[in-house]
């Protein structure tokens, strides 16, 4: 998961900088594994993934969360998580998520 991340980023960060992180969660967002990158990503993302599994009314198969908000699990503003649910017979049995730092995301 993060070979293929990095291979196919554009961004400096993930790229070259290696600021990103991946993972797998179960169905209630809890870490299941993850690669060896940054562990600063990892025992927040947890957090992140939980609170979308707590929040989001009905998960629909497709579907991607983009996510950075400090008190949902965010480390800081431009580090951003990917998370997007894995389904089996139309439920989410997991999740993968992948944090990323951005050097560029808009705002003052």
């Amino acid at each position: 998961m993060g070979i293929t991340l990095q291979k196919t980023s554009a961004s400096t960060n993930i790229k070259e900088r290696l600021d990103f992180s991946c993972a797998l969660f179960d169905p209630d967002g809890n870490l299941v594994a993850n690669a060896p990158h940054l562990p600063v990503h990892l025992g927040s993302m947890q957090e992140a993934v939980r609170f979308q599994v707590r929040t989001q009314e009905e998960w629909k198969e497709g579907e991607v969360i983009l996510a950075n908000h400090p008190m949902a699990g965010g480390t800081h503003l431009p580090d951003m998580t990917i998370i997007t649910p894995v389904f089996d017979h139309g439920k989410p049995v997991f999740y993968v998520a992948s944090r990323g730092h951005h050097a560029d995301i808009g705002g003052i």
